[in-house]
């Protein structure tokens, strides 16, 4: 079994809708906030370089949803790294409702992500930082090489 890297949420009033389940756009949100707490817990040199020049775009991001959630839920967001390239990473996300001893997979997701620098007036692509690419190994499907 490989690795991941897990937050737990506690699903807020403020993110259900009228008929009382999680509004589909907060599972993004999420990975969104998997992936910052993954860069303050294992790679704080990398927040120190986006303070800089450095920046992660996201090129793409998608969701399946498989079951829903409501409020006062507890979500385990669980972010593997999928592939790791010279420039641009993959990565998978499992959203599980934690119920006692019972899990259930309520959606999966994916992001891809492209590493930049400033350069003059734009930006241009940069190797995803070597901090970075450490800190990702334990939580690659293939273990990937640094």
């Amino acid at each position: 079994m490989t690795g991941h890297y897990e937050i737990r949420h506690t699903v807020g009033l403020e993110e259900t809708n009228l008929v009382g389940n999680v509004y589909y756009a907060h599972y993004l949100r999420w990975q969104g906030r998997c992936r910052e707490m993954f860069l303050r817990d294992h790679a704080p040199s990398v927040l120190d370089d986006l303070r800089g020049d450095l920046k992660l775009f996201t090129l793409r991001v998608d969701c399946d949803y498989l079951a829903e959630t409501t409020a006062f839920d507890v979500v385990s967001i669980r972010m593997r790294l999928e592939d790791l390239g010279q420039t641009q990473l993959g990565f998978s996300f499992d959203y599980v409702r934690l119920e006692g001893d019972r899990e259930t997979r309520v959606a999966r997701g994916s992001q891809r992500v492209v590493c930049m620098r400033g350069h003059g007036d734009g930006v241009v692509p940069v190797r995803v930082p070597e901090a970075l690419r450490t800190a990702l190994a334990p939580f690659s499907p293939t273990r990937a090489v640094v």
